[in-house]
């Protein structure tokens, strides 16, 4: 095999892809990523030796391992150069943590460091050439036990998903120190062979724990910095003026691109996972912002050709380019693509540069109108929980018999029409509780409100998840209930990729039990690990839609 990648759900044959990844990603860049992590992993054994000599480099190191992981994410970044220049930044910071390390080993010893290290600590070469060399022996299957391999990966993939999120809070400058040194703590593990499967499994919920921390760190910087969301009805129709796309997560590009087009005649709408961004009050304020354009992540190939105008990707979800748009597609941040334009990060202090997409806009027609109407959203924690009376009084009184969380990821593969179906099947008494790109399998079916409460409660994007915990936990304390699976709440999951591996450990981590997953179990849970989390938590396979949503409205 040429490359070893079983980190998303569409990975082949539900095993690994070996070839070319399902995503578009070929060999080389797998490898590099994987080489990538691996000197990532020894910057942490390092800065974890230093932790124990009295020198805490977290904040030196966290902040290059979360975008280093960030970029490493499925479907974030195919740009094999990019990759070449990580690694050798992520050299560069393995020796200035060795040399803190053996400085403070000396000071409290009175000798130099003779002890033994991974390869991930000392494994260096000077030739870019090697890079692909050496990416080939140091991915997944550098570990031979089976289990031990899933555990290391499950809290690596949660890691990612950590990264993400972590790295969108400091852009909007929020970290914590207890999520700093987790990171570094959490890849060192996995290059430490001394740990048993009890230990990993420890691990693995620590990460989830870690996760309810990222996200809630994330969800106080986007709120305290552009407002809770408010209900919104967003537009997914157009406009006659030139526009720009804009997809992915990161707010703070969606604040910047929204300034510099101000005034420029040039519209602005939102794509896939960006869409949440029309609830935020700061961003209401732009007339130019016109609504939503399309649907989820996957169907891009067709939706950026009809809107004629520049798309920025400011995070994961891109497809392979087409070139009928690859002039006119952006990258910024960890996103990146061969032969695709990329906005250089900010410096201090100032705006990233998006006038080159302005520019172009204004040569470009208005874009091809795909439907019309509206949709809800902006239904996060505070919104819900302003009017959580009312919902318990519909809770008791039996108007709403259930709620049923169907967040996380949407995807390409048929198999996913499992969840528009269920969300067709379930009873008028049924509230969808949702978050991420799944909610494009049925944010836009009628299905109607209960007494003035909408059935899709859209939170936002999948780190609003955390709303979705959130509200599970108030209004666990609110009706009384001793036990979070108490609550008439029900869970019918959709992952694709590492953040969805977050948010399901950062529920696993609450004590939330009975998680149907789909549409099919990860590849890279062994048959054991499954066991354990079968038989502690009680996940489940998603199956038979009207079996389904009869033992989900039974609360089983």
């Amino acid at each position: 095999m040429s490359m070893f990648c079983y980190q998303c759900q569409e990975t082949a044959k539900n095993e690994g892809c070996t070839v070319r990844g399902v995503c578009g990603k070929d060999a080389d860049v797998a490898n590099l990523q994987d080489l990538l992590v691996f000197v990532l992993k020894g910057i942490s054994v390092y800065a974890e030796k230093a932790k124990a000599e009295g020198v805490d480099l977290s904040d030196k190191t966290a902040p290059f391992i979360m975008e280093g992981l960030f970029a490493t994410i499925t479907n974030a970044n195919f740009d094999a150069e990019r990759f070449e220049d990580l690694i050798e930044e992520s050299f560069a910071l393995r020796d200035e943590v060795k040399a803190e390390f053996e400085k403070a080993y000396k000071e409290n010893h009175g000798e130099e460091f003779s002890g033994e290290l991974p390869e991930h600590a000392t494994w260096y070469s000077d030739d870019v050439s090697d890079y692909y060399d050496k990416g080939t022996d140091v991915g997944v299957l550098e570990t031979e036990d089976v289990d031990v391999r899933s555990l290391r990966e499950l809290a690596t993939y949660g890691l990612k998903g950590i990264a993400a999120y972590g790295d969108h809070a400091r852009v909007l400058g929020k970290h914590k120190e207890e999520i700093d040194r987790f990171t570094q703590k959490c890849l060192a593990a996995t290059t430490d062979d001394s740990m048993s499967v009890d230990d990993l499994v420890g691990l693995v919920m620590e990460t989830g724990e870690m996760a309810v921390e990222t996200m809630a760190l994330l969800d106080e910087a986007n709120t305290s910095t552009y407002g809770h969301p408010e209900p919104t009805d967003v537009n997914i129709g157009v406009r006659d003026n030139p526009g720009i796309l804009i997809s992915g997560h990161d707010l703070k590009d969606m604040e910047e691109l929204l300034e510099q087009t101000e005034g420029t005649g040039v519209d602005v709408y939102t794509h896939s996972e960006m869409l949440p961004a029309n609830s935020y009050p700061a961003f209401k304020k732009y007339d130019h912002f016109v609504g939503n354009y399309g649907n989820s992540w996957w169907h891009q190939d067709k939706e950026f050709e009809s809107f004629n105008g520049p798309i920025l990707m400011t995070t994961n979800c891109i497809t392979p380019v087409k070139d009928s748009y690859k002039d006119r597609i952006f990258t910024t941040g960890m996103a990146g693509y061969p032969e695709v334009t990329h906005i250089p990060d900010r410096k201090e202090g100032e705006s990233k540069d998006f006038s080159e997409l302005i520019e172009m806009a204004k040569t470009c027609d208005s874009p091809v109108q795909l439907e019309e109407g509206t949709i809800p959203g902006g239904y996060a924690r505070n919104t819900v929980m302003s009017v959580a009376d009312k919902v318990i009084e519909a809770v008791e009184n039996g108007d709403i018999g259930r709620f049923v969380v169907m967040g996380g990821c949407d995807g390409r593969f048929k198999d996913r029409e499992y969840f528009t179906d269920v969300a067709k099947e379930l009873p008028e008494d049924a509230v969808i509780l949702t978050a991420g790109c799944a909610k494009y399998r049925y944010n836009k079916l009628d299905l109607g409100d209960i007494g003035g409460i909408p059935r899709v409660l859209d939170a936002g994007q999948c780190n609003d998840s955390y709303s979705l915990a959130y509200i599970a936990l108030q209004l666990k304390e609110a009706m009384g209930v001793d036990d979070i699976n108490d609550l008439p709440i029900s869970y019918d999951i959709a992952w694709y990729e590492q953040k969805a591996v977050a948010v399901l450990l950062a529920l696993l981590s609450l004590g939330v039990k009975g998680i149907r997953l789909g549409p099919t179990l990860p590849a890279f849970v062994s048959e054991n690990v499954l066991n354990v989390l079968v038989d502690k938590f009680d996940i489940k396979p998603t199956g038979d839609v009207k079996e389904d949503v009869a033992a989900i409205m039974a609360g089983e």
